[in-house]
């Protein structure tokens, strides 16, 4: 294999590998019932002027499968943190008793589940279309190679190694989605 042909698989490679990174951080997204401080990861709230993660400024646990507690390292940020949860949109309601935030995770409802199964088959596709692009992308580099002096037989084997590292990684999504499928459909 050429250099270029391996610099080609090199690149969709990366590519395929930080799509599947991305699918990961969208099914953490994607609540089962059980409370996990993922949950609160996209939330961000004004710290003296400048917008934070919530992450940054509290510390978050989990004592059980029901419960977030939010621990902040400042106090006085306690009920702007709460704000900013409930303006999050995530659907909690956070008790605040002056020390720390104590957030009850709802149980979800057999519809919900349902709702929530649909959405993480909708960002498995999507991940699916990012891999085609990734293909599309490596075989047009891979016809240009071709223009520019690759052999014909170096450039189809390069287009079967595409495919076949494609194959792989739809496959991975695959796996991916079935784990999280019954994740979600557990009760």
């Amino acid at each position: 294999m050429t250099e270029e042909s391996q610099f080609v698989i090199d690149e969709a490679t990366e590519a395929m590998e930080n799509t599947i990174t991305h699918l990961e951080r969208d099914f953490h997204k994607i609540r089962a019932g059980k409370a996990s401080p993922d949950m609160l990861e996209d939330v961000k709230f004004d710290y003296y002027g400048v917008m934070t993660p919530l992450n940054q400024a509290a510390n978050i646990n989990t004592p059980d499968s029901r419960l977030i507690v939010v621990q902040p390292f400042d106090k006085n940020m306690l009920s702007v943190m709460e704000k900013a949860i409930m303006a999050a949109n995530l659907g909690f309601n956070p008790q605040n008793n002056g020390e720390v935030l104590r957030i009850q995770v709802p149980p979800i409802t057999e519809q919900r589940r349902r709702d929530l199964v649909k959405q993480a088959k909708n960002e498995a596709e999507n991940a699916k279309v990012a891999l085609r692009n990734i293909r599309r992308n490596a075989n047009e580099d891979t016809k240009q190679l071709k223009k520019d002096g690759l052999p014909e037989d170096e450039a189809k084997k390069l287009e079967d190694d595409i495919q076949k590292l494609t194959d792989k990684f739809v496959k991975k999504i695959e796996e991916l989605l079935d784990a999280k499928e019954k994740d979600l459909m557990a009760v």
